[in-house]
């Protein structure tokens, strides 16, 4: 059983934010202190991609576990489950739709689990700088 009442479980889960957590503001900080320029959250492209680089054809998604349904760290809380399973299940088929979108449109794509930046951030953020590097490279 969960620990918390229903309100302070519903104002926590009000407070996690959509947008410019902890973790994408130190991916932002990390690229644009290796000289890197791009958008933040630009609502005119489909999904409103975390980091994107429209030139580039390139849209950077940063997945909570939580949020997205990560296969390795997915948790149902304890209370209003049915709530919650479908919540989750929506967000899955949602960013699949927007991945098929983008890769239809011959976009470049890379999403990255919350926990992979946790275990290993540098290494996670070398992998987004090589590819961003890699198709500038490309369009000279």
């Amino acid at each position: 059983m969960d620990n918390v009442n229903n309100e302070k479980r519903s104002a926590t889960m009000r407070a996690v934010k959509s947008k410019d957590s902890k973790i994408e503001l130190m991916v932002r900080k990390e690229l644009w202190k290796r000289g890197l320029r791009f958008r933040v959250n630009t609502r005119t492209l489909f999904g409103k991609p975390d980091i994107s680089i429209k030139k580039l054809k390139l849209v950077v998604f940063i997945d909570s576990c939580f949020w997205h349904g990560c296969p390795d760290h997915k948790r149902i809380p304890k209370s209003n489950i049915v709530f919650w399973k479908n919540k989750i299940e929506r967000n899955i088929e949602r960013d699949r739709i927007v991945t098929e979108f983008y890769r239809n449109k011959g976009w470049n794509i890379i999403r990255i689990w919350e926990h992979s930046l946790r275990e290993d951030f540098e290494g996670t953020v070398n992998k987004i700088y090589k590819k961003i590097m890699k198709l500038k490279n490309e369009r000279k």
